[in-house]
């Protein structure tokens, strides 16, 4: 039912707390764990000041009647200028769920972009031997190379040689929670996601902490999934529709 096209490798050190009762429902899936709508606005926005500045760098090494160079120059700039913006902004997370007779745990987890490193690798290689090439023609162009694709190289050295760097692109955390800490039941209106409120003392704490678990799901499975749990809840919790905020803490 809620197996995906590509299921997710899940961490090695995830051991699940009900690991000794059998799964009842289970699926990995990959979210955008924050609000969507804020983050298009900021790509958007970010794409807007990336065009202005591959304009800027079109008007400092522009060149007259190679139009071809030039139009390859700035388009390759622009890509890779959008490409890091929309890893910032639409980065997405991990989730592990699995469902059994004790309640729900989850997983969620963020892995190093291991992409990121051999198209930084690549990029860097492929723009400096066009800026070399346009040096024959404008020597102007070194510098170009110098500030390009030289910036990228060190950034590229960085980053490969930065073990802390990447621990800091890599987050792990697995939460547990039986059914009778569970005090609302919502499928969202907004979003694929079913919301579930939590009510829990935490270890060396008095007070009770009251939040949300988004649980997300795939393209119109909310119901389904919000229709198992609903026998497993305590009697009088309320099962709603509504909009639901998705806080980056999820």
């Amino acid at each position: 039912m809620f197996n995906s096209n590509k299921k997710l490798d899940l961490p090695p050190q995830l051991q699940w707390k009900y690991t000794n009762e059998p799964e009842l429902l289970g699926w990995t899936i990959r979210a955008r764990n924050y609000n969507t709508f804020v983050a298009n606005c900021m790509f958007a926005f970010m794409s807007v000041l990336a065009a202005l500045a591959t304009c800027f760098v079109d008007s400092v090494i522009g060149i007259d009647g190679n139009y071809f160079y030039r139009i390859l120059i700035i388009l390759g700039y622009f890509i890779f200028l959008i490409s890091i913006v929309s890893s910032m902004t639409h980065q997405r997370m991990n989730f592990a769920y699995r469902f059994t007779q004790s309640g729900v745990e989850y997983c969620k987890w963020k892995d190093f972009p291991k992409w990121m490193l051999p198209f930084l690798k690549w990029f860097t290689g492929i723009t400096a031997v066009i800026f070399i090439g346009m040096a024959s023609i404008d020597p102007a162009f070194l510098i170009g190379a110098l500030v390009g694709p030289g910036g990228m190289g060190l950034m590229y050295l960085s980053m490969a040689n930065s073990k802390s760097y990447q621990e800091m692109h890599t987050q792990y955390h697995h939460y547990a929670f039986k059914w009778e800490e569970l005090t609302q039941l919502a499928i969202a209106t907004n979003r694929e996601v079913v919301d579930l409120k939590y009510s829990i003392t935490l270890e060396g704490e008095d007070c009770k902490t009251n939040w949300s678990l988004n649980v997300f799901c795939k393209r119109k499975q909310k119901e389904k999934v919000a229709e198992f749990i609903k026998p497993y809840l305590s009697s009088g919790v309320p099962f709603i529709k509504a909009k639901v905020n998705v806080p980056l803490s999820t």
